[in-house]
């Protein structure tokens, strides 16, 4: 052990005898959880931009829906690479940045007059600094400051863009609708700027930065070396995990999660609801009351996956989100009525609970690497939601109505759910390298 770790050690010990009785692990995730709302005001927007946008400058939805998709897909794309730049120059930095890059992104948006542009700096620049801000930043911080209640946690922070979508769906809907589009991109600029002096002053990236341990954890950790080469280390550990069946299932499951979710309700639902007749504000709103019940069904998977086993979880998860997208054609009307509340309130209970039972299986598949591997699912997932976002934006240009895509959408979750329930159980975490 070096003379740091010593030290570091040493310090641990004398913090330790006088730790405050909430860990500091805690308020760690409080701060990674606000950094996340905020910068969850970016994933608000698109859905309400495709009618604004087509009106302004006359671009037909699969050309703004396109921008839309590259979006997605740099989202889950940058993810594993944010992983492994976060093991190398350490989260505060990454997060810092990312979120600077996201509020550039979105503030040119307001000066721009050609289809070109809104592919980069929506569809590249905000889909980069967003992809730093996934949710493999949530599973670093997990990994590094718990080794109890991780199941709980990955629940409470994957929930912090839910929350996020709640705050910020009314009102730039409203700013949309009252105001025209430009001043939600600002806003959207500002709310990720706002969050960078909390990342810089109050987040810290390993537990030993502070002299504790892990919550939950007998021994003290070290803090490991930096990690050169962080392109390279991703693009290693998926070769290595490409070679593996489990990374497919679970790679497949999260694409169709992707596509259920961020892909076709979070883009489309909104001008599909206004297609029926529906207030832009109403619709939005629906959103925002799935963010709501987003929270409470993620936390609570986080609470299952703790206890139960994840592949049934998601088997479970899948199935139930199918059917209701089966049924989504039959409520959309002019005006919210209970049958459309219900399908609200059980779909958004629905909506990301898939994300802690498949953090689990990363980290039980894959042990040390489970972060960098948990990226490239996430990119998957992303992928799967760039496909359906354009898919849906040309249906609509094609057939005039959704409704082709709600239902391909409700077949693919019924076979995300067989393709949970075929991974293979892994005994122990065992780091990636030695399974290659």
């Amino acid at each position: 052990m070096t003379q740091t770790s010593d030290a570091a050690v040493q310090t641990a010990h004398t913090e330790n005898q006088s730790a405050p009785r909430i860990h500091r692990a805690w308020f760690v995730a409080a701060v990674t959880f606000v950094t996340i709302i905020g910068a969850a005001a970016f994933r608000s927007l698109p859905g309400l931009l495709i009618d604004p946008l087509h009106d302004d400058f006359g671009w037909s939805r699969g050309t703004i829906s396109a921008a839309v998709s590259v979006n997605l897909a740099l989202y889950g794309l940058t993810a594993p690479f944010a992983a492994a730049l976060m093991d190398r120059f350490g989260i505060r930095r990454v997060v810092a940045v990312a979120l600077t890059v996201i509020a550039v992104g979105s503030g040119l948006t307001v000066w721009m007059t050609a289809a070109w542009q809104l592919m980069l700096y929506w569809g590249l620049l905000v889909g980069l600094g967003s992809g730093s801000m996934a949710l493999a930043f949530a599973a670093t911080v997990t990994n590094r400051w718990f080794t109890e209640r991780r199941g709980l946690v990955t629940g409470i922070l994957t929930a912090a863009s839910a929350s996020g979508q709640l705050i910020f769906l009314p009102v730039l809907s409203w700013m949309v609708e009252k105001h025209d589009w430009r001043p939600a991109a600002i806003t959207v600029a500002l709310a990720a700027l706002t969050v960078v002096p909390f990342v810089w002053l109050l987040l810290r990236d390993h537990p030993a930065d502070v002299g504790l341990k892990p919550y939950g954890a007998k021994e003290f950790v070290p803090k490991p070396e930096p990690v050169p080469g962080a392109a390279r280390r991703a693009v290693t550990v998926l070769f290595k995990a490409a070679r593996t069946g489990p990374f497919w299932l679970l790679a497949g499951t999260f694409a169709i999660c992707g596509a259920s979710t961020n892909g076709l309700i979070q883009t489309h639902f909104v001008p599909a609801a206004h297609d029926h007749g529906m207030p832009v504000t109403a619709a939005a709103s629906l959103l925002a009351v799935i963010g709501v019940f987003d929270v409470v069904g993620t936390v609570a998977s986080g609470w299952f996956t703790d206890r139960f086993e994840p592949r049934r979880l998601l088997a479970v998860y899948y199935a139930l989100r199918g059917v209701s997208l089966l049924f989504l054609p039959m409520l959309l009307a002019p005006s919210v009525h209970p049958p459309m509340l219900f399908f609200i309130v059980f779909y958004g209970l629905d909506w990301v609970a898939t994300v802690p039972p498949t953090v689990a299986l990363c980290r039980e598949q894959y042990g040390d690497d489970s972060a960098i591997v948990f990226g490239w699912v996430l990119a998957s997932h992303q992928v799967g939601a760039a496909l359906i976002a354009f898919l849906g934006g040309v249906a609509r240009d094609v057939f005039g109505s959704y409704d082709m895509i709600w239902y391909a959408s409700g077949a693919l979750c019924a076979a995300a759910a067989l393709m949970a329930l075929v991974i293979r159980r892994r005994p122990a975490a065992v780091p990636l390298a030695a399974t290659a």
